[in-house]
């Protein structure tokens, strides 16, 4: 039976690929953040490990328990667990910035340096990060989650011409819009960090970004269900040879295009009238 440890498991992708995997016939640690997620998990038969990327103590610790459980292998790890706190640049406080970075990219780094030393002693693996469309197109309001995924589209590349060689392969995953709590997960992080009505421009606020809260979400026909991102996990996970990275909805595709072919100021325009 192969193993594979996924983080943000409690709701989403996560929970899907964990379910998926299980029926496969996969071992799932089945890893979140909150020790009641995980609480919920194991009631369904998980192995459930609590792990918060923005506390190595927990990361070191959830590991342990995966290994121990294994003992001491690992076949594959699935980095996917991660937030966004819209609003606009200008508005982000720094100690936000700080924090979701630790969440969405020094998290996933510390994980998978540790994991690594397991695979190459069992002489083989794959890592596969969770990235996004907003990892190689940039959107108003998502400053700070882009600049993580950015980020980890970079380290990740790096990392797998690294691994050449090895029996390692490293892979992105680059879902479009999901439907998931994602966009309801990122609300609290505005609520939390963003002092909107101090803003110099909170005016956009209220005509744009919580408007389109309050009203129809006319983003949600674009939205593919987490099993789509899963399909493409299981091919990251199972082919023989994998592919560096694979898209998610047609939306993403399009967009990878769009950006080959078109001018920034081309590219500005669409995603200002789509955010």
């Amino acid at each position: 039976m192969k193993s594979i440890l996924i983080t943000g498991c409690s709701s989403g992708i996560g929970l899907d690929a964990a379910r998926t995997l299980r029926a496969r016939g996969w071992r799932v640690f089945a890893a979140c953040r909150k020790a009641e997620d995980c609480t919920r998990l194991r009631a369904e038969g998980f192995d459930s490990p609590r792990l918060d990327y923005e506390d190595p103590a927990s990361i070191e610790r959830a590991l342990a328990e995966v290994l121990d459980a294994t003992g001491g292998t690992l076949d594959a790890l699935y980095n996917n667990g991660a937030y966004g706190i819209p609003g606009l640049v200008e508005d982000l406080p720094t100690d936000a910035l700080r924090t979701i970075l630790e969440a969405n990219l020094v998290g996933y780094h510390d994980l998978t340096r540790r994991v690594i030393p397991v695979m190459r002693a069992q002489g083989g693996g794959r890592i596969v990060n969770c990235s996004s469309v907003l990892g190689y197109v940039s959107a108003p309001w998502r400053g700070a989650y882009v600049a993580t995924k950015y980020a980890l589209e970079g380290l990740t590349d790096a990392l797998r011409m690294e691994m050449h060689g090895e029996p390692i392969h490293v892979v992105l995953i680059e879902p479009g819009l999901i439907d998931t709590r994602f966009g309801e997960n990122g609300r609290l992080q505005f609520e939390k960090w963003i002092d909107w009505r101090a803003s110099a421009q909170a005016d956009r606020y209220t005509s744009g970004l919580m408007r389109k809260w309050r009203g129809p979400n006319n983003a949600a026909r674009l939205e593919a269900p987490a099993s789509a991102v899963t399909a493409k996990l299981i091919h990251a996970l199972e082919a023989r040879r994998p592919r560096p990275r694979y898209m998610v909805t047609r939306a993403a595709h399009l967009v990878r295009l769009l950006i080959r072919i078109l001018p920034t100021r081309a590219i500005d325009w669409i995603t200002r009238r789509i955010a």
